[in-house]
């Protein structure tokens, strides 16, 4: 049997439990052309950015990133090129303290809240597509500093993809207290999730991308994605949201014209 080390660290437990599923899915859905294979899935969390980009000379052979991750840029990998998760992570909403959010409640302009400034854990890809678009960035800590950091006042607000912030608010700021969901505002910017492969397993990579045509063919990528993510747009009223739009410069050629599905 065939050993596939899947590197998921990073990142909160709802995107490991997503993202771990949909490749088990795409593995099963080769199983017959290729062998069955057995997954390890590796959770270590790599606090240097340094770490992260080398992942695949620790042994990796593949794992999910946003396209365009600056921090692999001059490293060679092999990437599929299909969008995981509907854009899913690209819709952003607000956590701020309590004693903020009639600030918040306030802001109609982008200005408005560029002259405030965001918490991003350093490694986050977000922190340069944040300051491209000239918003205030502390890059400072881990995710288990961020909401200490923003409860001293260390900045004004943090930003979470809708797939996670249910999750890391329960677990991580309300134990701490006086910091909530903001209510009215969304960030929006094309932030597409994919697949990129060690470029030492070019068939893993040519499997994937079958699996993946074969599990979206046969509805099982969008049933998996209903489990996982169903009514996130219903619970968290995301259609009722006034949207800050943002551009994302990190966008590779080949997804240039991506465009979120989630709220069609």
């Amino acid at each position: 049997m065939q050993n596939v080390v899947f590197w998921n660290g990073n990142k909160s437990p709802a995107r490991q439990s997503y993202e771990t599923a949909l490749l088990q899915a795409c593995l099963k859905a080769t199983e017959q052309e290729y062998g069955s294979v057995d997954v390890q899935v590796d959770n270590t969390d790599y606090p240097s950015a340094d770490d992260e980009a080398n992942i695949f000379n620790e042994g990796a052979d593949i794992l999910v990133t946003v396209a365009g991750n600056v921090k692999f840029k001059d490293k060679k990998k092999l990437v599929i090129h299909q969008p995981l998760t509907k854009g899913l992570l690209g819709y952003r909403l607000l956590l701020v303290k309590d004693e903020s959010l009639a600030k918040f409640a306030q802001i109609k302009q982008p200005q408005q809240l560029q002259a405030l400034s965001i918490g991003i854990p350093h490694t986050w890809a977000d922190a340069d597509l944040f300051r491209h678009n000239r918003y205030k960035v502390v890059e400072q800590g881990s995710l288990d500093d961020l909401f200490t950091l923003l409860h001293n006042g260390t900045f004004d607000y943090v930003a979470l993809g809708v797939n996670e912030i249910e999750e890391i608010f329960k677990h991580r700021a309300v134990p701490i207290g006086g910091i909530s969901i903001e209510p009215s505002l969304m960030f929006y910017y094309p932030f597409p999730l994919v697949f990129y492969v060690n470029p030492r397993k070019p068939v893993l990579a040519e499997r994937i991308g079958k699996g993946l045509k074969l599990i979206s063919l046969s509805g099982e990528h969008a049933t998996l994605f209903s489990q996982h993510h169903g009514n996130v747009a219903q619970r968290l009223n995301l259609r009722n949201r006034q949207i800050l739009t943002l551009t994302n410069p990190m966008l590779p050629d080949d997804m240039a014209d991506f465009s979120a599905s989630l709220l069609d």
